[in-house]
């Protein structure tokens, strides 16, 4: 991760408020945990000049980190367009990975044709404990394609997250994290270098803080 880039992502982040920052009135998520901070990188594909940033970054981390590509696969929801424009933007072959197979249908889990055998990179969006993005690489696994690595354009930096990707062998790249936002959060004024050690103790153990 370079500290250039990861310096513009977060600022971009921050600015069309695809961050979030709210200690004191904190976010809840879906795995009942409380949370200072909300990322929504969808908002990124509203503002052509950050979402042609984000690609060509995310392009030039694969180019640098991963060797012989030949797909790309998207992790739904999120994931979906980023991986496309990515894929558009590396000419080559396109498909994105559902949490688990399609109840009805075909019953794919895997939507598109990537060519047998094919070198893939995972896009993601955002990365907190790895999991939905571990499930869509072992359901690439599983059907025979060799997957090289996941780029992902931001990460809490959570200790968890880490061992998850060590333990399936699989290479994780993002753009930015959890340290370099709150930096740039501080240096933009979007909130006050006081409170910095609350939310250095939510990334720390995020599951008990402010239970």
């Amino acid at each position: 991760m370079s500290n250039e880039v990861a310096t513009q992502i977060a600022r971009h982040l921050l600015e069309i408020k695809a961050i979030k920052l709210n200690p004191e009135n904190p976010f809840t998520w879906t795995s009942g945990w409380r949370s200072p901070i909300y990322c929504d990188n969808r908002v990124t594909l509203s503002h052509h000049g950050i979402r042609t940033f984000i690609k060509q970054e995310l392009v030039n981390a694969i180019r640098q980190n991963f060797g012989a590509v030949t797909a790309i696969a998207g992790v739904a929801t999120a994931g979906i367009a980023q991986g496309a424009l990515v894929a558009d933007a590396l000419q080559l072959p396109y498909a994105y990975v559902r949490p688990e197979p399609k109840k009805h249908g075909m019953k794919n889990q895997i939507e598109g044709q990537l060519p047998v055998g094919s070198n893939v990179v995972v896009i993601e969006d955002l990365i907190s404990t790895g999991g939905s993005s571990l499930k869509a690489i072992e359901a690439l696994r599983e059907e025979g394609f060799n997957v090289l690595g996941l780029g992902a354009i931001f990460t809490y930096g959570f200790d968890i997250a880490s061992q998850h990707f060590a333990k399936a062998n699989c290479p994780m790249i993002t753009l930015c994290d959890y340290n370099a936002m709150l930096k740039v959060a501080v240096e933009l004024k979007y909130i006050n270098e006081n409170i910095l050690d609350d939310l250095s103790d939510w990334r720390s153990n995020p599951s008990a803080w402010r239970q």
